[in-house]
């Protein structure tokens, strides 16, 4: 009896963790972990770099694109075609405001201080950003990511304005997402500049069973904040080893998985 009983616990036990186990695969397509693909600022790599790169492997990334940014308002219809094979155009605001008054930020214009802005002036900002998009890729759901993780406008916080306008949004602090535990709004991300191509296995590794969102600028040296060529693509060729493990999708998509889920 006692033997039966012992049995019959270690069963439970089994079960208890095939279920913990397989938890995510119900979140993520199947798949053990997910990872998203980021790349911020509308520069001239991500259409002519990583698009193609990202076409070879057949992966859909979200593309934070600054609408004044002149590789976007001068290359409208590559931008279009980006969304149209599947990729997310995310917003990153008009100008991209930064609080100028911060160590660092000599570079910001008077204009696009965020310490001098209301909640109303960054409201509009996100309003019409959108309405861009949605004019170029007629979609309805997006993401956002914050310029330079700033979070006030003034010293107001803009926060509770997000979850009219996105389902999520993209922060800057260090780490994965976890299921049940993750702020849609707040999501955790890996900085990709000056990433190494040693460090790619060990970070997809710390990833299991977790949200990994990658953040580039640059990818090839077109931003002060690159990722270098070859070390971007050795990371789109381990992706694809791990295929079988990590479904690799735009922002937006693993949100809505993952909220669908809960």
């Amino acid at each position: 009896m006692r033997k039966q009983g012992f049995l019959l616990l270690m069963l439970v036990l089994a079960a208890s963790f095939k279920l913990l186990a397989n938890e995510p695969t119900a979140v993520w397509q199947g798949k053990a972990s997910a990872v998203s693909l980021t790349y911020d600022d509308a520069l001239g790599s991500h259409l002519d770099t990583v698009a193609p790169q990202l076409q070879h492997y057949g992966f859909l990334a979200t593309f934070y694109v600054v609408i004044n940014s002149a590789h976007f308002y001068q290359r409208l219809e590559d931008w279009r075609k980006l969304a149209v094979a599947g990729h997310e155009l995310g917003n990153h605001t008009l100008f991209h405001p930064c609080n100028g008054k911060l160590p660092g930020r000599e570079w910001v214009r008077a204009e696009h201080d965020l310490s001098t802005w209301s909640v109303a002036r960054y409201q509009q900002e996100l309003q019409v950003a959108n309405t861009t998009l949605a004019a170029l890729d007629g979609r309805t759901q997006r993401t956002f990511a914050f310029p330079c993780g700033d979070l006030k406008a003034g010293e107001t916080s803009f926060l509770p304005l997000l979850p009219q306008y996105f389902i999520g949004a993209r922060g800057v602090e260090s780490g994965v997402n976890l299921p049940k535990q993750t702020d849609p709004y707040m999501l955790k991300l890996f900085d990709a500049t000056n990433l190494q191509i040693a460090q790619i296995g060990p970070l997809l590794d710390s990833a299991k069973g977790s949200y990994a969102i990658f953040m580039f600028h640059g990818v090839g040296g077109d931003h002060p904040l690159n990722t270098e060529l070859e070390v971007h693509q050795a990371l789109l060729a381990e992706l694809a080893r791990r295929q079988d493990s990590i479904w690799v999708a735009p922002v937006v998509e693993v949100l809505a998985s993952m909220a669908k889920a809960h």
